[in-house]
């Protein structure tokens, strides 16, 4: 449906956005889950699942989208998942960008979501502890309480930490609140790993 759009607004700079970031989102659907239909980290996931011709598409559409208009959010978000996919392993992954992007994500949409999203890439690119305080800002402002996403993202940068037994009850939180059973299975592994 996203190709069939775009070829119908060439021009349209956000609708090319849009049409790289379903690229990018679809080229790892080979490597998002394990046997057992858990779901991967992008750390876990085996590159070589993923789809390199898909990765090349929308990096020439990201290309030509580029020199057209200010970017989008489409654009935008096509640009953060372009980072993680034309990174060679997740360690070599370029974590000063993506907080960058995001930066300028939150200038056009500002939201609560992309607020999380991007305290979790300062974790990455600045350290758990830097990423912690982020979240802590995050969590202040009310929007996100009860969501289990953001209990996950501080249990993640509590186990990066070392610090297992606060991040099992985080990992307990988001466990309670994930609304699928694979995203509920991802948490009781992550918490079996930090010994809850």
């Amino acid at each position: 449906v996203t190709r069939a759009l775009a070829q119908l607004m060439p021009g349209e700079p956000e609708v090319t956005g849009l049409l790289a970031l379903m690229l990018l989102q679809h080229s790892r659907r080979r490597a998002r889950l394990d046997a057992e239909a858990v779901p991967l980290t992008l750390e876990e996931q085996d590159r070589s699942l993923w789809d390199a011709a898909a990765i090349a598409e929308a990096g020439e559409l990201l290309n030509g989208a580029g020199r057209r208009a200010e970017p989008g959010p489409y654009r935008l978000q096509a640009a953060i998942a372009a980072v993680h996919a034309t990174a060679e392993s997740a360690a070599a992954t370029d974590w000063q960008t993506i907080v960058a992007l995001y930066d300028r994500l939150l200038t056009v949409t500002p939201s609560p979501i992309v607020e999380l999203n991007r305290a979790v890439a300062v974790g990455m690119a600045s350290g758990p502890q830097v990423g912690l305080s982020a979240l802590e800002r995050v969590a202040a402002s009310g929007a996100l309480d009860g969501y289990y996403l953001l209990a996950a993202a501080r249990a993640d940068l509590l186990r990066r930490l070392g610090e297992y037994g606060k991040a099992a009850d985080f990992y307990r939180v988001a466990l309670a609140g994930a609304p699928t059973q694979p995203e509920r299975d991802f948490f009781a592994r992550r918490l079996d790993e930090v010994g809850g």
